[in-house]
């Protein structure tokens, strides 16, 4: 009786114990569960606060590395200039000498003007009483100076001719065409208006305020309306842009948002600016580099697709926006569109993983991507035959070990982590990822048409919307031209005045080719 008794109390036990084991563990799976809960909403608070605040790129620029040193630097100067200051009281000095002679670091631009001033001693005389004492010699010093920007009128005159023997034909020049028939500003004043917003960020108001410093009353309606005009005689030249790059091979594609007030309601809907640019210069190509925006209204693939109509080209370098999906489906004699996608992309989430949790693992993919970058830094600028060489002898390998490292470390770790869902992203994009590796002329990265679009990214920052869709369609064009110059290394404002002059004054269209602004001069030239 009493073993029986026991059995059944041993049984209960089991029974018991097995039951708070079950117990025990549903607790510590739910115990993981809200552990990498927690864990992934501290990564997403991370990577927002570092969007919000923090660098936005992955990679530090050397001059960041500067920027805690200005201050102490600021503060030497001042310590400098007084211990100068008290050096001559003690010396005795009062005409503003150093006892030491600070020399230009360097030398100054031969093109810039030079003003020369003669600074003579109060007297001439010997102090022995000789009489004039005779001029063995100078010292030259030279020093950077500025002139703020002058604001000149330019008059035009045109005399009237006529005979005084008989009543002839009065003679005279024709009036010069001008952007603006009849109106106050010149083609130069015009494309310093359009840089300064579309190139230096700087919205119409601003510019206004600076002009009224020097006298000028201009309202910023007045500035818009003298950019339209110029925006409807650079048509062609965006055209033949597009031209341009309907012939490349290989285009690179992003999008950014573009606000656009919406009439009527007092609101700012949602556009967006398509970037469109090609950049031969990374495989020795011969072809110019070009960008060009448009708008749309919204961001879906369609677009693209709209804006890629009638294109020739074969690869489209872009991010893994499912938008794009699309064109791989497109029937096309040159058949559909081949994505390549951003390694760039990829390594921005690692490198913010990295930062916000301090994964072993995020920091080691960062590396193994770091391999790829530094074998294409070892052949940019070379023919795509040697680029695929080298990709096929050094990256190949690093892919090849790259994509079953992923696939065990996801089996490793939970399936709702940040970190899987990053690897995940890497993995189902992995035949746009490595399709660098077989042909020369493509990219690891979208940086070309990204490092483009930033600027427009800061113009609207600064200008915060557009007034209306056809606003942000010139928005767009003035950007494209913009843009293009700086790839070019041209000076944007003497492009501008330059071009607009030739085309106002009759530039045939069949040599619009001539007016493209990779044949400009270029902005090292001495006078830009």
């Amino acid at each position: 009786m009493n073993l029986t008794v026991l059995q059944e109390e041993n049984e209960r036990l089991k029974a018991l114990l097995a039951q708070t084991q079950a117990t025990l563990a549903e607790h510590q799976a739910a115990l993981a569960a809200s552990e990498e809960a927690r864990r992934r909403l501290e990564t997403i608070v991370g990577q927002l606060n570092h969007e919000k605040f923090g660098a936005k790129s992955e990679k530090l620029h050397p001059d960041q590395y500067h920027l805690p040193l200005e201050d102490v630097e600021i503060a030497q100067g001042v310590l400098d200039a007084a211990q100068e200051k008290a050096q001559r009281v003690i010396q005795g000095r009062s005409d503003g000498a150093s006892g030491l002679r600070l020399r230009n670091r360097g030398h100054l631009p031969a093109h810039l003007s030079r003003v020369e001033r003669i600074i003579e001693p109060e007297s001439t005389l010997c102090p022995c009483g000789c009489g004039e004492m005779a001029r063995i010699g100078e010292d030259v010093s030279e020093r950077l100076d500025v002139i703020p920007a002058q604001l000149r009128v330019l008059v035009t005159r045109r005399p009237k001719y006529a005979c005084r023997r008989c009543s002839g034909a009065v003679v005279q020049a024709h009036a010069p065409e001008h952007v603006v028939p009849g109106g106050l500003p010149t083609e130069a004043l015009i494309a310093q208006v359009i840089v300064a917003k579309f190139g230096d960020h700087l919205p119409f108001y601003r510019q206004a305020e600076i002009y009224a410093r020097q006298g000028i009353q201009l309202d910023r309606a007045t500035l818009g309306n003298w950019a339209g005009r110029a925006c409807f005689h650079l048509k062609p030249i965006a055209s033949h842009m597009s031209w341009h790059l309907a012939g490349a091979d290989r285009l690179f594609m992003d999008e950014t948002t573009a606000p656009v007030l919406d009439p009527g309601r007092g609101k700012v809907k949602k556009g967006f600016f398509w970037a469109i640019a090609s950049d031969d210069r990374g495989h020795g190509g011969q072809g110019p580099p070009i960008v060009l925006f448009h708008y749309a209204p919204g961001r879906g693939g369609e677009h693209a697709e709209r804006f890629l109509q009638g294109f020739g080209g074969q690869f489209l370098q872009v991010d893994a926006y499912e938008g794009y999906d699309r064109l791989t489906r497109l029937e096309r004699p040159q058949g559909p569109w081949m994505l390549v996608h951003c390694w760039s992309h990829l390594r921005r989430r690692f490198v913010k993983l990295a930062r916000n949790t301090k994964s072993p693992i995020a920091e080691a993919a960062v590396r193994q991507i770091a391999t790829l970058y530094a074998v294409e830094a070892t052949v940019r600028g070379m023919t795509p035959q040697a680029r695929l060489a080298a990709r096929q002898q050094y990256s190949t390998p690093i892919i090849a070990a790259l994509k079953p490292w992923f696939e065990k470390q996801l089996s490793m770790i939970s399936s709702g982590s940040k970190l899987a869902e990053d690897i995940r992203y890497g993995l189902a994009h992995w035949e746009g990822l490595t399709r660098f590796l077989g042909d020369g002329r493509l990219e690891l990265d979208t940086n070309p048409v990204e490092n483009a679009i930033r600027p427009v990214c800061l113009t609207r920052k600064n200008a915060l919307f557009a007034g209306h869709e056809v606003g942000a369609e010139n928005w767009a064009l003035l950007s494209s031209v913009v843009a293009t110059c700086r790839l070019n290394d041209v000076n944007p404002v003497a492009y501008l005045a330059e071009t607009l002059d030739a085309i106002i004054n009759g530039h045939p269209q069949s040599q619009i080719e001539q007016l493209m602004p990779w044949r400009f001069r270029k902005t090292s030239s001495p006078n830009p």
